[in-house]
């Protein structure tokens, strides 16, 4: 087996996974056991692409891979041409609110924005730059002004009617605000001014917490808040799909902090959004995004706590009754990750190990054996069939192939023989006997 990839991500993908966290590049070389989902997925991209919309529910066991799975189709979209981003649900953000905690997740959402040439996010200027020069093209075709001279500032006001026109065709709600926004980043642009810049790409990030300080710094007279964030994530799906991109691509993970949610009304006004977003996909009402959500079987199926407990969620999203682990229905919205099997994870960490070894510039004396006798080592211990995850395992045998490389004389037997199984699972379920507000 020899991979091909970059030394920037056999880095990340080391570090990460020795943090029990998914990398942010490069998780297409360490992936097995996922083909199918990623054909159906790719399949779905391709309905998007054709101006459909999707939404998808990643649902498994804490540790199982969603998070993993959400980064593979990171990878995927990218290479299809998407605009993507992701965020994960925490207490203090959610899709529903009237505190500032939606805003908190379309601001995360913006942050991440990652295009094919920048995957690690923050592509958002980059975007803006690119569409602005397209504009700025467009211009200069219609006007017969020289590329060269369309620039100059006697010119600005063509170039913001062509600004202000485009957005008007690939906006709704809030689309005029958005356009003068837009202008202002191109007065920034043009002028060299990095304050105008700065303030118009904070607006559009929904940073700006009052309207009179927008006023002062853009003259607008809205900003982005809890209410209106969704429609100005549809705003930006058009713009990038005018822009030349296939779709927007957004993945929400942690959805149990939804399920988490103490107050059963605003846990209700949650699931009512979710289920506005899938009405909207499904009923066509919007085109080229898709959304996915990660979370955990609780999360979907729970009645007191989880979708399940919205009727019509529980409608839309009960699995199909014909599947087996046989027979799977990957069209469906829901999507159940099954566990790796012995034999996938075997491939995994011989993948592992050849990127520790090209990471670090050794050759660890890892043979096929030891990571037989590793894995029945891990998969034997008490506790293993109900605590063990795939994070574990791997975290665990990136800490081995580490000792070993800074200590030549450890004994690997000794090291694999130490392993100890707990239970990383984090409290997920509330205590039913809790009054609820």
């Amino acid at each position: 087996m020899t991979l091909s990839l970059k030394a920037k991500e056999a880095t990340a993908i080391i570090n990460s996974l020795s943090g029990g966290v998914v990398p942010r590049i490069g998780v297409q070389h360490i992936t097995v056991g996922r083909q199918l989902e990623i054909e159906a997925f790719t399949k779905s991209l391709d309905d998007v692409k054709n101006g459909h919309s999707m939404v998808k529910f990643w649902i498994g066991d804490f540790g199982s891979g969603k998070s993993f799975m959400l980064h593979l189709l990171n990878t995927v979209a990218l290479k299809q041409k998407f605009v993507v981003t992701n965020a994960d649900f925490t207490p203090d953000n959610r899709l529903y609110s009237n505190d500032g905690k939606a805003l908190i997740l379309y601001s995360a959402i913006m942050d991440n924005i990652a295009i094919q040439t920048k995957p690690e996010g923050g592509a958002l200027p980059t975007l803006l730059d690119k569409w602005i020069e397209q504009v700025v093209t467009k211009t200069s075709h219609l006007h017969n002004i020289p590329i060269t001279e369309i620039r100059d500032e006697r010119y600005i006001n063509l170039i913001q009617e062509n600004i202000m026109q485009t957005v008007n065709e690939v906006t709704e709600t809030g689309g005029f605000d958005f356009g003068i926004v837009v202008i202002k980043y191109y007065e920034g642009y043009i002028k060299n001014d990095e304050f105008l810049r700065r303030s118009a790409l904070k607006w559009l990030k929904g940073e700006y917490n009052t309207k009179t300080e927008a006023r002062q710094d853009l003259g607008v007279r809205e900003i982005i808040n809890d209410m209106n964030y969704y429609d100005m994530l549809k705003n930006f799906c058009r713009l990038f799909v005018s822009m030349g991109y296939s779709g927007f691509m957004i993945n929400l993970d942690e959805a149990i902090n939804l399920y988490k949610i103490s107050t059963s009304n605003m846990r209700a006004r949650n699931y009512e959004k979710i289920l506005s977003i899938f009405n909207d996909c499904f009923q066509g009402k919007v085109s080229n995004l898709f959304i996915n959500f990660a979370g955990t079987k609780d999360f979907l199926e729970n009645e007191r706590r989880g979708l399940f407990s919205y009727d019509a969620l529980k409608t839309r999203l009960e699995t199909n009754k014909y599947e087996t682990l046989e027979y799977r229905d990957l069209a469906q919205p829901v999507i159940k990750l099954m566990p790796l099997n012995h034999n996938e994870i075997f491939v995994l960490l011989k993948k592992l190990k050849e990127i520790f070894d090209l990471n670090f510039e050794t050759n660890i004396n890892i043979t096929d054996d030891d990571i037989q006798m590793f894995m029945e080592e891990m998969f034997n211990k008490p506790g293993a069939d109900e605590f063990l995850t795939p994070r574990e395992v791997i975290r665990d045998f990136i800490n081995i192939l580490s000792i070993l490389r800074q200590n030549p004389g450890a004994e690997k037997r000794s090291l694999i023989s130490a392993i100890e199984i707990s239970d990383e699972r984090p409290e997920e379920v509330l205590i039913d006997g809790i009054e609820e507000l």
